[in-house]
């Protein structure tokens, strides 16, 4: 647990829930670490999602490829995780691709492996349901943009709750995410 690369990891993790250091060390020996070049498919719609990312640099873009057209769902910055949880669950086919936004470096939880812990700690299973917790939360979040906000006030929660996404997206990404032509973020943006 020395590896100085972890402590992003270790901070995320401790502040999501109580656990105990040999647990922490059993997570660890199963993370495997991964660098992904600016495009690169971490998994690809229509595969089945066997892990669970946590971002430690960079950022992974989630969209929906749909009828030639790509719809972005969410994207994960730095300290965050991220899976698709539908596929992950029922080992069913991924309704998203995950792509690096980024040179991204990942850690990656694989399912099976996760499974196989919870045996030997209760801590490691309270840490997956909380995990889990999170990012059905984040899902939310973001469904509930679409149904409770004007383009304007989406952009405006962005402004204030996840000013990385203004910051390091590019403007078609990013109506493409609020849902919006890139014309209307333009005017939007002059307000």
């Amino acid at each position: 647990m020395e590896d100085s690369s972890k402590t992003l990891l270790y901070e995320t993790i401790t502040d999501l829930t109580e656990i105990s250091v040999s647990s922490l060390y059993k997570l660890f020996e199963i993370a495997i670490k991964r660098q992904f070049e600016k495009g690169e498919f971490i998994l690809k719609q229509g595969q089945i999602c066997k892990t669970i990312m946590f971002v430690e640099k960079g950022f992974l873009r989630t969209f929906i490829n749909k009828d030639g057209k790509e719809i972005n769902t969410d994207f994960t910055f730095e300290g965050n995780f991220t899976t698709n949880l539908k596929s992950l669950r029922s080992a069913s086919l991924a309704n998203t691709s995950i792509q690096a936004g980024e040179v991204t470096v990942i850690y990656e939880f694989n399912k099976d492996k996760l499974l196989e812990l919870y045996s030997d700690s209760a801590e490691i299973e309270s840490f997956a349901r909380k995990l889990l917790e999170q990012v059905l939360i984040a899902q939310e979040e973001h469904v509930n943009l679409f149904k409770i906000y004007s383009p304007t006030e989406r952009y405006e929660y962005l402004r204030t709750n996840k000013p990385q996404i203004l910051q390091r997206i590019s403007q078609s990404q990013l109506s493409s995410y609020l849902g919006i032509a890139r014309e209307t973020l333009s005017r939007i943006r002059k307000k």
